[in-house]
């Protein structure tokens, strides 16, 4: 113990020196003598011993790093596995087992005939539950609120009066925010109905999330709110808690969404958007349902019951059974004389007394059919379409014409069946008795299966990989609003946390709750299948965007408040004024669709202006921020009055224009661990800032050329030889010819990687169906040379190369740490003049990757691909939420995104991301249009090369990989950038303002505060004294280097000391809950210290006091 006392003691004195040498660095050079400006070049003796100053610190931190931060070996045998039994289905496996021939299966086109002994049911009679359901899409062809207006409220009015009409009939409803918004407008006593509904079982809530979201573009913080948001309301109006999932429209499922299921506390769920040839393949074995466990589950804690449907779609025709022309004669809504009727031709009879027999048993041999195809005498047969259910004639047609042919079935012994209807947990408690356990257990003959089901063809070549990238201006507009939710989730937290414990909170604006209660349904409601798809009519994503811009500039508006407080001395002096806040906004979008213009930070006649830096990670970063200004002469300091390191850069308009009296001033500042950082701006004429130098290649273009005088600039007619950019981690080469990225050389080795770069056109198929806005049909494989502009300087050095329809930018920070590990990719991409164009980059390297890829679900684990070449080229893509690699023995290659886009690695050494696409056309699945609203859309990478020092070819043939550390922390930096708040008034500052420092102690870097959830009053729009604190606990490969990650990373086995993690606050209570809160998980412990396994994600209620 003493040992490890010193060992600290030692590390923080270490520390200590570092930041110390880092003052003097900063003092050094701003004081250097030497500095002048020459034709471009600053003097070498000022940038070496910045350099020398930045390699000690670099040196530093290294030592740090090696004292304290011994990974646990614990920890790394994790990413080994080893434990646990083998699936029975392993998702990988099945695909390279299938032949996808798209045989012609008769009446089921995508199976096979059916057929069955007439007494096989005699011992066990068949149970047959048809459960009725209207999919509601809250926003698709029409926006979610004409949806509600036109039909949805009809729906569940008609609802409330026609299922209480008949004690036997049931009703299924899966999206919250339809009926929260019904909610609010019906009467007390149509509320107490529905609670009766609910209480008798006739009503299920089925999964209860605010939607029924996308598990191929959704990032797993988006998925868990919207799961929130929804069970919180049915807690708090209804008092329910769901059971059973059910996503009948997603296209293609995550593995992720069964493991949020499954610690929410439900027990069943049902899918049907898979592949028609898997769906047939484990309609054959018998393998439609089955455990679904997550591939890296070492003792099945992750397993949950999932039904599978084994049909084309989940409409009538396609659940009694095998043959639509059949099935659709039971829709009764088609009855003649409707506005729809059967596409084949053959109408639904009304029952009657005389037909009952010859009809009922035409449905009995279809329900026969589709029984065969699953392991027990229980059968499922959903009930209903899209938005169906709408008028009291169709619930009359349905309900009474049914309850016909089920009393004529029960009434006759000898078909040995018993036909209802049901809700979805009556089919799966069904089931559950009949096998003989109770619900949540795994129920004996049925196979486990681990993996997931992407990508989705429903037909022929038809795959729905194009929604991965379509309309890729909201998907990335989608994770700026989540990074600024999760940010003024945590900040308003402890703002009032902190607020009630100086008992200041009648000061705090409460009011503020509201608005973030108002962007969790916002971003919850994007997460609809139709809406971050990019699958809805462009007037409902226009809707979806002005609701996602709306709650951002409220969430800025939250993070501004919180900040104003926490950075307060004197808390007491804290006066909220909505008119003129304190601290002005970091940037400003004109519209929904328009990219973000940041602000310039006048420092006018005032002699310094203050900025507070928010830092959204759990971890202390050392990170370059940039800020825009109107003086060249700035200079940035700390709140104590020393200066920082910055660069001078010019702020460009375009390839070859500067903005006119604004610089970028970018500074190299430490930020506290979710924290804020008081710096200050001020105008010094004595000392200017190290500017950076410029070089621009026109490539033979005869251009103007605006240039800046404080920024050297030099112009190069003629094309340049390739050229390379270092820092003490890496140096990256590129082409003089086109400025693309050709190779990357890491520190200490003699052989670079070829990293090349290139952009290709896919066009469409000339023949049948053209890609749309769900699938991506291509058609086949896919020129002048732009203008380059490099700059130099010494903080970070850049090329932008200007394409016709892309300008790509490659930077390289000179910083210690995480930053300086990696290259920032940039795409600013505007195909608006394409016709029937879709635009990829394309890496290509020698790594030997053979056939196989890496892509992570949701942000949340990483699945292995396996290029398949007898399928189509469209059907290897797969969704990037957030990183996607190529290995081999030796090197791995991991493209980290800021926003969801289709990847995949058609040839070995390749990595290929679908940067936008623009179609003239439908592709014939309901939405009647192409995808013609392309925006000037900004893409975000990060291209991080390591090493692998301890791969072995076992390891890497499991069908589970995990990013390094380093990986998951270049990650979180990309995704939750800093945010710079300049003080917005133009009248010196009152009082003192102090950086805030919540954490007293640094986080385990395998730990990720997913959020810190205020939760709401007995009033909806006031915080109670309660939050949700949820928290993630990473799982890493250890056999890629883990050098440089920084400040203190270090890990801990899993264990957490919650009660001393707030600094100045208490834990006033811990209850470790369901992920949704929905129930507790046992007494309250009474240790505050809490332990989680590698993968988990653990809710607690806590009371920070």
């Amino acid at each position: 113990m003493k040992l490890k006392k010193q060992v600290t003691v030692c590390g923080a004195a270490i520390f200590c020196v570092a930041v110390f040498s880092l003052y003097l660095m900063l003092d050094r050079v701003q004081h250097d003598p030497t500095r002048h400006q020459s034709g471009g070049n600053f003097p070498r003796s000022q940038i070496s011993v910045l350099q020398n100053r930045i390699e000690q610190l670099e040196q530093l931190l290294e030592e740090n790093h090696e004292i304290i931060s011994h990974i646990k070996d614990s920890d790394c045998q994790f990413a080994l596995g080893g434990k646990g039994q083998s699936p029975d289905l392993q998702m990988m496996a099945v695909y390279s087992l299938l032949p996808f021939d798209n045989q012609d299966g008769g009446v089921w086109k995508q199976g096979f005939d059916i057929t069955y002994e007439p007494n096989e049911w005699d011992m066990e009679p068949l149970q047959v539950f048809v459960v009725p359901h209207s999919h509601n899409d809250p926003g698709w062809i029409k926006t979610f609120d004409k949806y509600y207006y036109d039909q949805t409220q009809h729906i569940l009015n008609s609802m409330v009066l026609k299922m209480q009409e008949d004690p036997r009939r049931r009703f299924i409803w899966s999206e919250i925010s339809f009926f929260s918004k019904w909610w609010d407008n019906i009467s007390a006593q149509k509320r107490a109905a529905v609670r009766r509904l609910v209480g008798n079982g006739q009503l299920e809530m089925v999964t209860g999330g605010w939607v029924m979201p996308d598990e191929a573009n959704s990032h797993y913080f988006a998925m868990i709110d919207q799961l929130i948001e929804g069970h919180q309301w049915l807690e708090k109006n209804i008092g329910v808690t769901p059971r059973s999932g059910w996503a009948v429209d997603p296209f293609g499922y995550s593995s992720t969404m069964p493991y949020l299921l499954k610690r929410s506390n439900l027990t069943g769920m049902l899918i049907q958007r898979v592949h028609y040839a898997i769906k047939k393949h484990f309609a054959a074995t018998q393998n439609l349902e089955f455990m679904w466990r997550q591939t890296w589950d070492p003792d099945a804690s992750t397993d949950i019951f999932c039904h599978m449907m084994p049909f084309y779609s989940y409409d009538v025709p396609h659940t009694c059974g095998p043959d639509p022309k059949i099935c659709c004669q039971f829709d009764f809504k088609r009855l003649p004389g409707g506005r729809i009727n059967c596409p084949w031709k053959v109408p639904p009879r009304a029952i009657t007394d005389a037909n009952v027999a010859e009809r009922a048993q035409l449905l009995l041999d279809q329900y026969r059919k589709k029984s065969k195809l699953y392991r027990s005498k229980v059968l499922l047969v959903p009930l209903g379409d899209d938005f169906r259910y709408d008028k009291p004639q169709e619930w009359d047609a349905q309900f009474l014409n049914y309850q016909r042919i089920f009393d004529f079935l029960n009434s006759q012994p000898n078909l040995h069946v018993q036909a209802q209807f049901g809700t979805l947990s009556d089919y799966f408690d069904a089931l559950y008795k009949k096998v003989g356990i109770v619900p949540g257990m795994r129920p004996p003959g049925f196979p486990v299966l681990t993996g997931d089901f992407f990508s989705y063809a429903d037909r022929e070549d038809h795959y729905w990989t194009g929604y991965f990238t379509s309309r890729p201006f909201y998907k990335s507009l989608d994770r700026v609003l989540e990074a600024h939710l999760r940010g003024a989730e945590i900040l308003f937290s402890l703002a009032l946390a902190h607020a009630r414990h100086t008992g200041t909170d009648g000061r705090y604006p409460l009011s503020d709750y509201a608005l973030l209660s108002n962007a969790r349904r916002n971003l919850g409601l994007f997460q609809h299948h139709d809406a971050i798809t990019g699958t809805a009519k462009e007037a409902v994503a226009v809707d979806y965007g002005s609701r996602l811009l709306h709650s951002l500039t409220n969430l800025k508006r939250v993070i501004i408040n919180a900040a104003h407080y926490l950075v307060l001395g004197d808390k007491n002096t804290y006066h909220h004024d909505p008119a003129a806040p304190f601290l002005g906004m970091d940037d400003m979008r004109a519209s929904q669709d328009s990219l973000p213009e940041k602000t310039v930070v006048k420092l006018g006649t005032l002699p310094s202006r203050f900025l507070v830096v928010f830092n959204p990670l759990e971890q202390e970063r050392l990170s370059v921020v940039p800020v825009l200004v109107d003086s060249l002469h700035t200079r940035v300091l700390s709140e104590e009055g020393q200066p920082l390191p910055c660069q001078l850069s010019a702020h460009w308009g375009s390839a070859t224009d500067v903005v006119p009296d604004v610089y970028q001033v970018s500074v190299l500042a430490r930020l506290p661990a979710l924290g804020l950082r008081v710096l200050q701006l001020h105008e010094s004429f004595g000392r200017p800032t190290l500017a950076s130098s410029v070089r621009l290649y026109l490539h033979g273009r005869d251009l103007p050329v605006h240039q800046q005088e404080a920024i050297p600039l030099h112009v190069f007619p003629a094309a340049a030889n390739d050229f390379c950019l270092e820092n003490q981690h890496l140096r990256a080469c590129f082409s003089g010819h086109s400025g693309l990225l050709q190779n990357i050389r890491r520190a200490g080795e003699e052989q670079e990687q070829r990293v090349s770069s290139e952009f290709l056109v896919y066009g469409t198929r000339t023949s049948k169906d053209k890609s749309g806005a769900y699938l991506f049909l291509p058609d086949g494989e896919a020129k002048d040379p732009p203008v380059v502009r490099v700059t130099e300087g010494p903080l970070f050095s850049e090329v932008v190369s200007y394409y016709q329809h892309v300008q790509i930018m490659v930077r390289l920070y000179n910083v210690p740490g995480v930053e300086g590990l990696s290259l920032e990719v940039t795409c600013l991409v505007d195909i608006r003049d394409h016709i029937n164009k879709e635009l990829a980059l394309r890496f290509s390297t020698d790594i030997e990757s053979d056939d196989t890829f890496f892509t992570d679900l949701n942000g949340f684990q990483i699945q292995p691909r396996r290029y398949q070449r007898k399928l189509p080229l469209q059907a290897n893509f797969y969704p990037m939420p957030t990183m996607a690699y190529i290995q081999d023995a030796r090197s791995r290659l991991t493209l980290h995104t800021a926003q969801a886009l289709g990847v995949s690695s058609l040839a070995s050494g390749q990595l290929e991301v679908v940067l936008d696409r623009r179609l003239m056309q439908d592709d014939n699945r309901g939405l009647g249009q192409g995808l013609k609203d392309n925006k000037r859309t900004c893409n975000r990478f990060r291209l991080l090369l390591e090493r692998r020092s301890t791969a072995n070819k076992v390891q890497d043939e499991r069908p589970v990989s995990f990013p390094s550390l380093l990986s998951h922390l270049t990650s979180m930096h990309l995704n939750a950038e800093a945010l710079v708040l300049p003080m917005a008034q133009e009248k010196p500052p009152p009082l003192a303002l102090h950086s805030f420092l919540p954490l007293s102690t640094t986080l385990p870097c395998d730990f990720h505060i997913l959020n810190l959830r205020t939760l709401q009053a007995e009033d909806d729009s006031l915080p109670s004294a309660e939050a949700a604190l949820i928290l993630h606990r990473k799982g890493f490969d250890c056999s890629l280097e883990a050098k440089n990650l920084g400040f203190n990373c270090t890990t801990s086995q899993g264990r957490l000391a919650l009660g001393s993690l707030f600094q100045g606050l208490e834990l006033g209570s811990l209850q470790p809950t369901s992920l949704t809160l929905m129930y507790p998980l046992g007494a309250a412990p009474n240790s505050t210290s809490i332990h989680l396994d590698p993968m988990e994600i653990a809710t607690f209620r806590i009371r920070l006091v």
